[in-house]
């Protein structure tokens, strides 16, 4: 084969690796779960049929033919090198909010690629050898060009499938790993606290790992650690060889179901919270029903003599409650009389709620024996009542009086990016609350940014997703309810935020006042450059990179 030959598909085959490469990053943000990163490469042309690399592949061919008279070796390499980098040169991958993790499985999966990319080639140039083309011409510089974009474009399939190929390797790792969990919490033996939920799962375990480090010592998983290699790097990592503990608080997420069963099996919870059930991952479940079904398998996991906890007011988590197992089960509510609660209702009910800037206040009354006391906490947003009276039920049980447990609430502190409020060197409160979005926590934090009301109020927000055919829905209505509390909007993405936009102006929310833009960081030299001091600004929701690059 022509040396021209050989360095032109070099080039393609150096561009398909690493394309290949830059891939992996949204592949290990979609979990290395194949169908889904095949979902997200397919639902945008310019992802799976990148259009200048197929003018530029274009190009090379008709300039091959046409523009040289009797062309020479190295007219044609020259013709063929241009075409093949302008074809494969990296597209800007514009904001990047979550850099690729070069862990060890992700290394496998590459090193997987790799081999699927070089056999794919080596069966390409077998095939094209069977061809009886002349010893050096065009024609086979167009045929290693045309191998170099079958390579380039089936890049994200080559990624499958180097994940495929090294299945049986991952699967010998998490065995392994799952395994060594078991044993360390065999070894440690604490009491294993489940909590699941829809949203409100993470800021529960916060502050029930808070309260209970009043008196014991509680380790929850860490940030939002929830999948089963999750919580087994949180077992391995962070539990082994600390026999003080007394909780291990572990949150469990639902994407599929069977998940949260399976973490169960492996932790043995003896005492599990139901926080919501909402349309967050609806995509992915289809009905409400199947979401209320695959969270209720944390219940199920329950011994006999476990303890089950259950938000009154969700009626999906209530007619769990009502399914009558385990035998003790606590419900909370902020909406029961506690006056008059309901029979057979719930346990703890929050009354006489206050917020303000300077957090909530609220009472609770133990119904079992009437008796109440005054909360006080600097958390923001009325949904965190719910979320301490979870936490507070299973503080009770635990032996703790409600006494103890309000003294606790008083220094509770926000989960990461949950309502959190800072004010910036130039004076602008800045309220975070990008960590997720839902239809009930996006009602709450647009109430505490309309409590500021010492200036303009600013919403920076990219929407929701994964609500499934509830999205558009749900959307135009984050809207209508914007409208209400902000003075300025902005949107980030104008593909996903067009019903935002429908909300507010039926709304009444003037025109000038929305300003929609590409990128989280737009809209932060926006708010630095127009905001002044006494404004306020909210981030609301911050997508990751599959859903905004």
């Amino acid at each position: 084969m022509d040396i021209g030959v050989v360095l032109v598909g070099l080039v393609w085959l150096a561009g398909t690796l690493y394309r290949i490469y830059r891939q992996a990053r949204f592949f290990q943000i979609e979990e290395y779960m194949n169908g889904r990163y095949l979902r997200w490469v397919v639902s945008r042309r310019e992802r799976w049929l990148p259009g200048r690399t197929l003018l530029a592949f274009a190009a090379g061919v008709i300039f091959s033919f046409l523009l040289t008279e009797a062309p020479g070796t190295f007219m044609l390499t020259v013709i063929g090198l241009v075409s093949a980098a302008v074809a494969v040169w990296p597209r800007s991958e514009g904001e990047i909010k979550k850099v690729f993790r070069p862990t060890n499985r992700a290394k496998r999966l590459l090193g997987g690629a790799a081999l699927v990319a070089l056999f794919d080639l080596a069966l390409y140039l077998f095939i094209a050898g069977r061809l009886p083309l002349p010893a050096v011409t065009e024609l086979q510089f167009i045929v290693i060009a045309t191998i170099g974009l079958i390579l380039f474009l089936t890049a994200p399939v080559i990624l499958v499938g180097g994940n495929l190929l090294m299945t049986p390797v991952e699967a010998f790792f998490r065995a392994r790993f799952v395994n060594q969990a078991r044993n360390v919490l065999k070894e440690i033996d604490p009491t294993v606290i489940g909590i699941t939920g829809s949203y409100g799962k993470t800021s529960t375990k916060t502050y029930l790992a808070h309260i209970l480090n009043g008196r014991y010592k509680a380790f929850p998983t860490p940030k939002s650690f929830n999948t089963m290699m999750g919580v087994c790097i949180a077992i391995n990592n962070g539990l082994k060889g600390d026999y003080r503990t007394d909780y291990f608080i572990c949150e469990m997420g639902a994407y599929i179901p069977g998940e949260i069963e399976r973490i169960a099996d492996l932790t043995h919870p003896r005492i599990s919270v139901v926080v919501e059930v909402g349309p967050q991952h609806l995509e992915r479940f289809g009905t409400l029903e199947n979401i209320a079904i695959a969270k209720y398998e944390i219940i199920k996991a329950l011994p006999p003599d476990g303890v089950g906890i259950f938000n009154w007011d969700n009626p999906y988590v209530r007619e769990m409650y009502e399914r009558g197992y385990p035998q003790t089960r606590l419900a909370v509510s902020k909406t029961a009389d506690p006056a008059n609660p309901p029979p057979n209702g719930p346990r703890l009910i929050a009354s006489s709620i206050e917020e303000s800037l300077d957090g909530l206040r609220f009472t609770v009354t133990d119904t079992l024996d009437g008796q109440s006391e005054r909360f006080e906490t600097p958390l923001l947003g009325g949904h965190n009542v719910t979320n301490i009276l979870l936490a507070t039920a299973i503080a009770l049980h635990e032996k703790m009086s409600l006494k103890e447990v309000a003294r606790r609430v008083r220094g509770l502190q926000p989960a990461e990016s949950r309502l959190v409020k800072q004010t910036s060197p130039e004076g602008i409160t800045i309220i975070n609350d990008a960590y997720s979005a839902n239809p009930v926590g996006i009602v709450h934090a647009l109430r505490v940014l309309s409590m500021h009301t010492g200036g303009r109020r600013l919403l920076i927000t990219p929407g929701m997703v994964e609500l499934g055919p509830l999205q558009e829905q749900e959307n135009r209505k984050l809207g209508e309810i914007a409208a209400q509390h902000a003075t300025d909007v902005i949107l980030v993405g104008a593909a996903q935020t067009h019903p935002i936009k429908d909300g507010l102006l039926s709304a009444g929310f003037a025109p000038e006042r929305v300003l929609t833009v590409e990128t989280l960081k737009e809209s932060v030299a926006w708010y630095q450059g127009n905001l002044k001091p006494g404004d306020t600004v909210l981030f609301l929701n911050d997508l990751p990179d599959t859903y905004s690059s």
